[in-house]
C-alpha cells in the first residue's frame, strides 16, 4: 500500500477553533485551555481512504497546517497556502463576524490554490440551540463556489463531524 502526502490548510479568524479541531482529529483530545497559534503549526495524520475506482485502500498522509488567524497575520497568510491541495475553512457559530469572513477566506485561499478542494466547518455547535443549526449550515453552504465540496456543523468539544470534515477532504484528494 502506497502512502500519498497532501498539504491541508486550516483557515479562519482568531479563536474559531482551528487548533481544537486538529487536536480532536489527530489526537482524539479536547482541552478548554486556549492556546493561540503563532504563525503556523504543522500536524500529521495518516488516514485510510478507499478509492472509488478500485476496492483497494490507500493511505493518505495529511499534512495539516494550522494557520494563525490574527488580523496582523492575514497579509502573509496566503504565502502559507502555497502547495496546499485542500483547506478546511472554519467559522465560529457563536460569533457572526467569523461566519461573515468565510467568503473572504475562501477567496484568499483560491487565489493561491485555485485547483484545491475546500470543506467549510461551522464550529462550536455545542454552544448553539439545535433548532438553529441547519438554517445556519444552509446559509453558509457556499455550494455556488465549485471547490467547496461540503459544509459541516462541527464541535471540537464533542467531536461532532470532526472526522467527517477531514475524511470528506481526504476522499477528494485521492
Amino acid at each position: 500500500m502506497s502512502i500519498i502526502s497532501k498539504k491541508i490548510c486550516l483557515i479562519g479568524d482568531f479563536g474559531v477553533g482551528k487548533t481544537s479541531l486538529i487536536r480532536r482529529f489527530v489526537e482524539g483530545q479536547f482541552s478548554d485551555q486556549y492556546l493561540s497559534t503563532v504563525g503556523v503549526k504543522i500536524s500529521r495524520k495518516l488516514v485510510n481512504v478507499t478509492d472509488n475506482l478500485s476496492p483497494d485502500k490507500q493511505q493518505l498522509q495529511m499534512i495539516i497546517w494550522d494557520i494563525e488567524g490574527s488580523n496582523r497575520f492575514k497579509a502573509i497568510a496566503p504565502s502559507y497556502f502555497q502547495g496546499a491541495k485542500g483547506a478546511v475553512i472554519i467559522g465560529d457559530m457563536t460569533v457572526k463576524d467569523t461566519l461573515d469572513h468565510l467568503l473572504g477566506h475562501i477567496q484568499s485561499f483560491l487565489a493561491v490554490s485555485p485547483k484545491s478542494n475546500i470543506v467549510i466547518a461551522l464550529n462550536k455547535s455545542d454552544l448553539i440551540e439545535n433548532e438553529y443549526l441547519e438554517s445556519l449550515r444552509q446559509f453558509y453552504k457556499f455550494s455556488e463556489i465549485e471547490p467547496v465540496i461540503a459544509t459541516y456543523i462541527t464541535s471540537a468539544k464533542t467531536g461532532e463531524n470532526v472526522g467527517e470534515i477531514f475524511e470528506t477532504l481526504a476522499q477528494k484528494l485521492i
